[in-house]
C-alpha cells in the first residue's frame, strides 16, 4: 500500500520534465498472477537539461525484472530501483537514447482497481489519474504525451479480444497456444489515459459515418449473453458523436472506437483515447432491469466519455490542478447534450438538485476547496463535485456572460490552437478573452477562491415615479487556506414579472446588465428601472444562471406569482422549491423545539394545482412534488441540526399535503403510459408523475395495498422500483412490503445491478433501525465487498441518501461507516476515501451528534497504517 508521506504538492511547484518521451512501446504477456511487461522507451533530455540530471521515473508497489539502455544491460551501481520510483544515472549523452524496463505484475490479486487488474476473467486497466505506474516505471503525469504502440500476448482463453488504444495494426498466433494483437495510437497522450482489455466477450458491432465521410467502426463489449442489453448504449454514441459534429464541429479521428463493460470498476468509466473502458452500470440497459434514471445515466455518461475525445484527449490538462480543465469542461458538454436530447428545463432543475446536494455541502465544510486547488496531497481525492459539477457552472457562466457567439468562437479557437496541448486554465480563458474581446480577470477568481458566495437582494418600488430599483450585495464566506476573498463577477439572469404576469422589458442603469443580465462584478450595486408600469416581482437567478446563494425576502404572495407566470421553467420551480424549503425549515425548527407544528394548507394548495396542471410538462411536475429533501434542509438551516426533527417535519407536511390533493394523487398515480415501454424523455416523465403521486396516494391511504398492486403489476423497472421504494419507505413492517422485497431478491438473484436497487431502497428506508438492517445485509455470506457498486449501494446509500439512519443520535451509523473504511481501505482505497466523504457536513450538527461524529473519525484516524487517500480525508475533516 502507498501510504501517506505527508508530502503536498503545489500549483506553484509545476516545472517541466528533465527528459522528453518520443514514443513508448508496451509489450505485455498477460497471465493472472504473472503478466510480463516490457516497456521500450525512446526519450532525450530536454534542452538545457544537464548530463549529469539522473531520469526518474514513477512507480508503484512495482518490482524490477531488468533494465537495459539502448539494448545494454547496466551496472547496478547506475540505478536505484524501489517499489515508487526508478532512477538511472549517466545516461548516455547522444540523442535520442532508449531505456527497456521490465516489470512482473499480478493482475488477479490486484484489489486497488488501479492499473492492471482481472475482473470476472477479463483484464482491465484503470490508469486515471496514477494508475501507469503500477503496470511500469514511467513519466506517470499528464503533461507527458507522447505515441504508443502496444502489443497483448496472451494465452487461447484469454485472446477472443486484445484491445487496446488507437487502431487495430494486426494480430494472430503468437506461439503454440498464444495469441497476440497489435494496436498504434497516432496521437500523443499521456499515461492515464492508457488502456488495454484481454478477455472473452460478447461484442455488439455498428458504424458511424463522420461529416467528412469517413466510417467508423463502432464496438461495445460486454459479457456475453448481455449484448441485448447494450443496444441503447450504441444509440447514446451515435447520437454524441452527431451532436459534437453539429454543436463544435468536433468529428472523431480514428478508426475505430470501443467500449468495454466491466463489473468491478471504480468509477463511472475512463476515457481512454478510443477505447473507454465503462461500469457496466452505465452501459446495459432494458426495460426489465433498468429504470428511466439508469437509461438517462447512460445517454449522459456515453456522451461524457465521447466527448472527453476533444476535451480531455486531443487536449489535456498540464498537471492535475487543472482537472477541471477537462471534467468540468466535459460535464458543461455532456448537460447540453441531455438538454437537448431531452427536456431543457428539467435537466437542469435535476442538474441544480444535485449541485446543491453534493457540491454545496461540500464548499460549506471541512473538504471545500477551489474548483481549481493549488494543493493536494491525494489526487484521487479531486475528483469532486467542486472539480466536475461547479466546474461545469463556471464553464456555463462563461457562455452567459460572452453569449452563445462569442463563446462558440471561444471554443474554437481553443480547439484550434491547443490541440495536442496538456493546456491549463489560463490558456483556456484566453480563448474566450482574445475571442471577445472581454477582460476575464476577475472572472477567473471563480476558478481559486473556494466556497459558495451569497448574494443579498432588495428592492424598491417608488408608486408616484414608476421607478424599480434592485439592490445586490455579495459575500464570501472563509474556507478552509482562504481566510480572506476578493470580490467576484457574478452574472444574475433576472426578470421583472409586472402583475399582469407579462414581463417588463427596459433596462436599467447603475451597473452593467446585458440580454437580461446583472453584472455583480463589484460589493454592492444598485440596478434602476425607469417608466414600469405597475410594481414587478423580481425573479433572480433564473436558469440558476449562478452557483449562488441567493437571501432575499419575499412574501408568499411574490413567489406564488413567480411561479404562475414566469417564462423560465427553471426560475418557476426555483419559486416553487423557495417557498416548499421555507416552509420546511421553519416546521424543523419547531419539531427541534417541541412545538406544534404550523398547517401548510398554502404550500399544499401551490403543489397540489402544479400537479393538475396539464400545461406544465409531466417531467416538470414530478420535480415540483419532490419537496426539498432532508439533507436539502439541514444545509439551509446550516448549523445545530437535528436530523429527526427534520425528518418529523417533513414527513407531516407529505402527509398534510397527501392528504390535501388525495383526489388528485389518485388519478395521476393511474397515468404512465401504457403499452410498450419506452425510454424517452416523455414517457419517462409520464411515469415520474405517476410515480411521485402513487407515493402521495399511498400516504393518504396509510396502507400498502396501492404500491403492492403496482408491484405485481409492474412490467418495467421504473415501476417496480417506485413501488418497492414506496413500500420499504412507507410501509416497512408490512407483509406486503416483506413479501414484495423477497420476490424482487429472488427474482434478480443473478442480476448483480438490479440486485444493487434491491440493496440500495432498503439502506435509505428512513428510521434508526435501518443501521441495524445494513449491519445484517453486510454480514450475509452472499454479500461482495470486494465490488464498489455493491459497497456503493448498500453503504454509500445508506450513508449518504439516509439523514435520520446514518446521523442517529448514538452514533451507530457513524461507526458503521468508520468500521467499514478501516476494512475498505487495506484493498481499495479510492473507494474507502469516497465513502468517508458523506461525514464532510458533521460540524454543522447538533452537538451530541458532533461528538459521536468525531469519535467515530478519530477511530478512523487511529486505525493504524491508512492510505494517502483516507488519511488525507480524515485530517482535513479533523483539521477543519
Amino acid at each position: 500500500m502507498r501510504t501517506d508521506t505527508g508530502h503536498v504538492f503545489k500549483l506553484t511547484d509545476y516545472k517541466p520534465t528533465d527528459f522528453v518521451v518520443e514514443r513508448i512501446d508496451l509489450t505485455f504477456e498477460l497471465d493472472p498472477k504473472a503478466t510480463i511487461v516490457v516497456s521500450r522507451v525512446i526519450l532525450h533530455r530536454r534542452e538545457g537539461v544537464g548530463t549529469d540530471v539522473p531520469l526518474v521515473l514513477d512507480g508503484d508497489e512495482l518490482t524490477l525484472d531488468s533494465l537495459l539502455i539502448d539494448g545494454m544491460e547496466i551496472d547496478a551501481s547506475l540505478y536505484d530501483a524501489t517499489p515508487d520510483s526508478l532512477t538511472i544515472r549517466e545516461l548516455p549523452e547522444s540523442a535520442p537514447f532508449e531505456i527497456t524496463v521490465t516489470t512482473t505484475l499480478s493482475p488477479e490479486t490486484n484489489t486497488k482497481l488501479m492499473g492492471l487488474y482481472r475482473t470476472s476473467g477479463v483484464y482491465c486497466t484503470q490508469c486515471e489519474s496514477e494508475g501507469f505506474r503500477r503496470i511500469t516505471y514511467f513519466y506517470d503525469r499528464p503533461d507527458v504525451l507522447t505515441v504508443y504502440t502496444v502489443t497483448i500476448i496472451a494465452a487461447k482463453d484469454d485472446a477472443k479480444h486484445l484491445l487496446s488504444n488507437g487502431n487495430f495494426l494486426g494480430g494472430g498466433n503468437y506461439d503454440e497456444g498464444r495469441h497476440f494483437a497489435a494496436w498504434f495510437d497516432p496521437h500523443p497522450k499521456p499515461a492515464y489515459l492508457f488502456a488495454l482489455v484481454g478477455g472473452d466477450l460478447g461484442l455488439v458491432e455498428d458504424t458511424f459515418t463522420t461529416m467528412s465521410g469517413r466510417e467508423v467502426a463502432l464496438k461495445i463489449y460486454v459479457e456475453h449473453g448481455k449484448e441485448p442489453r447494450a443496444a441503447y448504449a450504441m444509440d447514446a454514441l451515435k447520437r454524441s458523436m452527431k451532436w459534437d459534429e453539429d454543436v463544435y464541429g468536433r468529428e472523431y479521428d480514428l478508426d475505430i472506437f470501443q467500449i468495454v463493460a466491466v463489473s468491478d470498476f471504480n468509477m463511472g468509466a475512463m476515457e481512454n483515447k478510443g477505447l473507454n473502458v465503462f461500469n457496466d452500470k452505465y452501459v446495459l440497459a432494458d426495460p426489465e432491469t433498468a429504470a428511466d434514471a439508469d437509461y438517462a445515466n447512460i445517454e449522459a455518461i456515453i456522451a461524457h466519455e465521447y466527448f472527453h475525445n476533444w476535451t480531455g484527449n486531443r487536449i489535456t490538462c498540464r498537471d492535475w490542478f487543472q482537472l477541471c480543465l477537462k471534467e468540468g469542461l466535459t460535464v458543461y458538454r455532456d448537460h447540453a447534450f441531455s438538454a437537448d436530447q431531452r427536456s431543457a428545463p428539467v435537466k437542469r432543475i435535476a442538474e441544480i438538485r444535485l449541485l446543491k446536494a453534493h457540491q454545496f455541502p461540500e464548499d460549506a465544510g471541512p473538504l471545500a476547496h477551489p474548483v481549481r486547488p493549488e494543493t493536494y496531497r491525494e489526487i484521487n481525492n479531486f475528483y469532486t463535485a467542486t472539480v466536475y459539477e461547479k466546474g461545469s457552472e463556471v464553464v456555463r457562466m462563461i457562455r452567459t456572460i460572452l453569449g452563445v457567439e462569442d463563446f462558440r468562437k471561444g471554443m474554437d479557437l481553443y480547439f484550434e490552437r491547443h490541440d495536442g496541448d496538456a493546456a491549463t486554465i489560463e490558456d483556456f480563458l484566453a480563448c474566450f478573452a482574445e475571442a471577445s474581446g472581454r477582460d476575464l480577470k476577475q472572472f477567473a477568481l471563480w476558478y481559486s477562491q473556494a466556497g459558495t458566495p451569497s448574494v443579498s437582494v432588495s428592492s424598491e418600488w417608488n408608486e408616484t415615479k414608476k421607478t424599480f430599483k434592485v439592490t445586490l450585495e455579495q459575500s464570501l464566506a472563509p474556507t478552509p487556506g482562504q481566510s480572506r476573498k476578493a470580490l467576484m463577477h457574478i452574472p444574475l439572469a433576472y426578470g421583472l414579472i409586472l402583475p399582469d404576469g407579462t414581463e417588463f422589458e427596459g433596462q436599467p442603469t447603475g451597473g452593467e446588465a446585458s440580454d437580461g443580465v446583472f453584472h455583480l462584478t463589484k460589493r454592492k450595486q444598485t440596478f434602476s428601472f425607469s417608466n414600469v408600469p405597475g410594481r414587478p416581482v423580481v425573479s433572480i437567478n433564473r436558469g440558476f444562471s449562478a452557483p449562488v446563494n441567493i437571501a432575499m425576502e419575499q412574501s408568499p404572495e411574490d413567489l406564488a406569482h413567480i411561479s404562475r407566470h414566469e417564462s423560465d421553467g427553471v426560475a418557476r420551480w426555483q419559486a416553487l422549491n423557495d417557498y416548499a424549503t421555507r416552509h420546511l425549515v421553519a416546521a424543523s425548527r419547531l419539531a427541534r423545539d417541541g412545538r406544534n407544528l404550523m398547517p401548510a394548507g398554502d404550500l399544499a394548495d401551490v403543489l397540489i394545482a402544479t400537479a393538475k396542471d396539464d400545461t406544465l410538462e409531466p417531467a416538470f411536475r414530478a420535480q415540483a412534488l419532490a419537496l426539498p429533501a432532508e439533507s436539502d434542509i439541514a444545509r439551509e438551516i446550516g448549523s445545530n441540526i437535528d436530523p429527526d426533527a427534520i425528518h418529523t417535519a417533513r414527513e407531516a407536511v407529505l402527509a398534510e399535503v397527501a392528504r390535501a390533493g388525495q383526489e388528485v394523487f389518485t388519478t395521476l398515480a393511474a397515468s404512465a403510459p401504457k403499452g410498450a415501454y419506452s425510454p424517452d424523455a416523455a414517457a419517462a416523465g409520464q411515469r415520474a408523475l405517476a410515480g411521485i403521486s402513487m407515493s402521495y396516494a399511498s400516504i393518504a391511504e396509510a396502507t400498502a395495498e396501492r404500491a403492492k398492486a403496482a408491484f405485481n403489476a409492474a412490467d418495467n423497472m421504473t415501476v417496480l422500483a417506485q413501488a418497492l421504494q414506496v413500500l420499504a419507505h412507507q410501509f416497512p413492517g408490512s407483509d406486503e412490503t416483506r413479501e414484495a422485497l423477497e420476490t424482487f431478491r429472488t427474482r434478480y438473484a443473478d442480476n448483480p445491478l438490479v440486485l444493487d436497487k434491491w440493496y440500495s431502497i432498503q439502506a435509505m428506508a428512513p428510521g434508526a433501525e435501518t443501521c441495524e438492517r445494513v449491519e445484517e445485509l453486510l454480514a450475509s455470506p452472499v454479500f461482495d465487498h470486494t465490488n464498489p457498486n455493491r459497497m456503493r449501494s448498500l453503504v454509500g446509500a445508506f450513508t449518504a441518501g439516509n439523514p435520520t439512519g446514518f446521523n442517529r443520535a448514538d452514533g451507530a451509523g457513524y461507526r458503521l461507516l468508520a468500521r467499514q473504511v478501516v476494512e475498505i481501505d487495506g484493498r481499495n482505497p479510492q473507494l474507502a476515501a469516497r465513502l468517508l466523504t458523506a461525514m464532510r457536513s458533521w460540524r454543522s450538527l447538533e452537538p451530541g451528534r458532533q461528538e459521536q461524529a468525531r469519535l467515530a473519525l478519530l477511530s478512523i484516524r487511529d486505525a493504524g497504517k491508512l492510505s494517502a487517500d483516507v488519511s488525507d480525508i480524515v485530517e482535513r475533516m479533523l483539521a477543519a
